[in-house]
């Protein structure tokens, strides 16, 4: 068979210079991309591993899962805050970029997508692999490509999808161009390319390998493709729609087709929840569970004792899954993060691209400067009050913290009545669920700092006052709403010749397939009922608003929090009552994820929780004046606003001017083609 030479993205990421391929295609300085040299790549175990290696690269930079908010300014909505650059926040939460904004997001993928495909068509050439080995690798190729038209879907809406065989460069530049397909049709390749991979990949793989996708991954991540295609977004007019008559009719291609769903189909509901089951089935049979840390009574600074949830009738004497009794629901929780757990010991990771390589950035950004961070990452008023108490009722936001009797007292913080909180914080942050103390850096957090060689780097409890080290009128970097985050931090972590341990990269874990699995369940209306089969077609599932299912999905999370699962209550009968507290969920328990941002457009919620004012403490007052120092203020330095065009990220002119089939996304420069 005649060998094509394929340019599979060069026109969507590089120019039409053919000239210019071995600058973003090598795998090292001597490899180019000629006939030639495919063969001799094709022909190496080793050199066919690099070019796989430069593949997985465009999954740790602009497009990865988590990231610092120069990559990733995303993890950035309604509830985490950076503020050491005010001006470029400002541009964010305004959308006051141009159309090159974070254009390397789509260059990234592309080149990726390019790279992986090349792997894809080419390594059955190589017997220096097993043929066991090969499926696995290309399986592993497919599933990258497949993840990356997925980031692209996400950031962008609808995207060119590029001829599997690849495209040829000794075509016309008219021949080349490649429209945008529809949401729909994204979605399902990507849900088609995921099942391909799933069936070479291996269910588990060893520490060495941790980063490597397995079938779970790639069920998982079609799940949340299938999710999205089914949510408001792309799915309008539905009974959980905010929006319906918001339909982005004018998001078309250059024919004038319609892009984005625009009528109501409740099968993608049905379809999203198969997927999920897909992965949930998994878990059933001990593939995945929600990582838990056992409850112990003593502790140490770096593990301090379990602080027990309230009494609970049902929750409180029952091991988990089914309560509590045994298990630290806040280390259960914040050890996911802070760096305390390698990806491979944690049964809820399904999918991570290792350690994260800039999350000394999350941490010593978030770090306050006593203990050598930059004291810059803020948690919103809104998303601090979020958080529920305990014993899982609503904090009360309109309740009264001021006078003495409001303080933790040296003998209430010796009782352990209100633990962690020690002496001076205010008791608007005291009995509140495990998930704020992993989460949240309130005024008077305590801080190990474990690593610091000097004493007096270690053990600091830090107030946000003016004044203070960390607060107003000392700092250079100052948290603008008084709140802080503790959440990618360790108790070893200090910045004071100390250490700043490795973090991992969380993509996608347990706890958000089981949710997105009660989420699809509960936007079936009552009585309907579909005939999906699984991923594999082995089996077929019944898929029905099945409360029972819900309730599985929901307890598991709650429990693992400390918190008793909504059985008390009416919420499962409700649609509407219990797609409001999934959403509350998600907020809380994907606080920092990269997930909020995403979440509120999909269900078109963010015209409203975005355009909400940013509160928190007044700054400005010093400990003499606490108790105006906790009532929470609007903050005018941090306007935000949500108008129609931030749905959508805008696409470069340069994109545009090489692909002339190429459209643009609403409110954004179209400029001449």
């Amino acid at each position: 068979m005649k060998k094509k030479h394929i340019l599979y993205s060069v026109i969507l990421s590089m120019g039409m210079a053919v000239s210019s391929c071995s600058d973003y295609l090598n795998v090292s300085d001597k490899l180019n991309e000629t006939t030639q040299n495919l063969d001799k790549i094709f022909m190496s175990k080793v050199f066919s591993e690099q070019w796989l290696s430069q593949a997985y690269a465009y999954l740790i930079r602009y497009n990865s899962d988590i990231h610092d908010r120069g990559w990733c300014p995303t993890n950035f909505a309604d509830d985490y805050i950076y503020c050491d650059n005010l001006a470029e926040l400002r541009k964010f939460k305004y959308a006051e970029y141009d159309e090159e904004f974070h254009r390397d997001a789509w260059y990234d993928a592309y080149n990726g997508i390019r790279q992986a495909s090349i792997f894809i068509h080419n390594i059955d050439r190589n017997l220096e692999f097993t043929q066991e080995e090969r499926k696995d690798y290309k399986a592993q190729a497919r599933f990258v490509r497949a993840y990356l038209y997925w980031k692209l879907l996400q950031k962008f809406g609808p995207i060119p999808l590029l001829p599997d065989e690849g495209m040829d460069y000794s075509l016309s530049y008219k021949e080349i161009a490649t429209p945008r397909s529809t949401y729909d049709e994204c979605a399902d390749f990507i849900a088609q390319e995921m099942v391909l991979a799933a069936y070479d990949l291996p269910e588990d793989r060893d520490s060495r390998n941790i980063a490597r996708p397995t079938r779970g991954a790639a069920l998982a991540a079609r799940a949340k493709v299938l999710l999205y295609a089914a949510s408001p977004i792309n799915n309008p007019g539905g009974p959980g729609d905010p929006l319906p008559s918001e339909r982005f009719a004018d998001l078309v291609d250059d024919q004038g087709h319609l892009l984005m769903g625009q009528e109501y189909n409740e099968e993608k509901w049905a379809k999203a929840a198969a997927a999920a089951k897909d992965v949930v089935e998994m878990g059933k049979r001990g593939v995945y569970r929600l990582y838990t840390v056992k409850a112990r009574s003593e502790g140490t600074i770096d593990y301090p004792a379990t602080i027990t949830p309230p009494p609970h009738d049902i929750y409180s004497n029952k091991n988990y899954p089914d309560g509590w009794a045994d298990i630290d629901p806040l280390q259960s929780y914040q050890n996911m993060f802070n760096g305390n757990l390698h990806p491979s010991d944690n049964p809820e990771m399904i999918f991570t691209t290792g350690q994260n390589f800039n999350a000394y950035w999350l941490a010593q950004r978030g770090m306050p400067m006593e203990i050598g961070g930059s004291n810059c990452y803020a948690m919103s008023g809104k998303q601090c009050d979020a958080y529920e108490m305990n014993d899982g009722t609503p904090f009360d936001k309109k309740k009264k913290y001021t006078g003495d009797d409001m303080y933790i007292s040296t003998e209430e913080e010796k009782s352990g009545q209100y633990a962690p909180l020690r002496t001076g914080v205010n008791k608007r942050y005291a009995h509140r669920e495990p998930r704020f103390y992993a989460s949240c850096a309130y005024n008077g957090t305590f801080w190990p700092a474990t690593s610091a060689e000097l004493p007096e780097n270690r053990n600091k409890q830090v107030f946000y006052y003016r004044g203070t080290e960390s607060g107003w009128g000392i700092s250079n970097n100052v948290l603008r709403t008084g709140i802080g985050v503790m959440k990618y931090i360790s108790t070893r972590d200090n910045g004071k010749a100390g250490t700043i341990i490795a973090k991992p990269v969380v993509g996608i874990r347990y706890a958000d397939v089981l949710l997105w699995y009660a989420e699809a369940l509960n936007e079936l209306n009552p009585g309907a009922q579909y005939t999906i089969p699984s991923w594999d077609g082995k089996q077929s599932y019944t898929i029905t608003r099945d409360e029972e299912e819900m309730h599985y999905a929901i307890k598991r999370v709650r429990l693992r929090a400390g918190l008793p699962d909504y059985d008390e209550t009416d919420v499962y009968q409700s649609q509407e009552a219990f797609r409001k507290k999934l959403k509350h969920e998600r907020q809380i328990e994907f606080f920092a994820e990269n997930s909020r941002y995403f979440d509120l457009r999909r269900w078109k919620d963010a015209q409203e929780e975005e355009s909400m004012p940013i509160t928190g403490c007044n700054i400005y007052m010093s400990e003499t004046a606490r108790d105006y120092f906790h009532t929470q203020v609007t903050l005018s330095d941090i306007p935000t606003t949500f108008s129609r065009k931030m749905y959508f990220w805008p696409i470069s002119k340069n994109e545009l001017n090489k692909n002339f089939r190429m459209t643009q996304n609403p409110g954004w420069k179209s400029y001449d083609q």
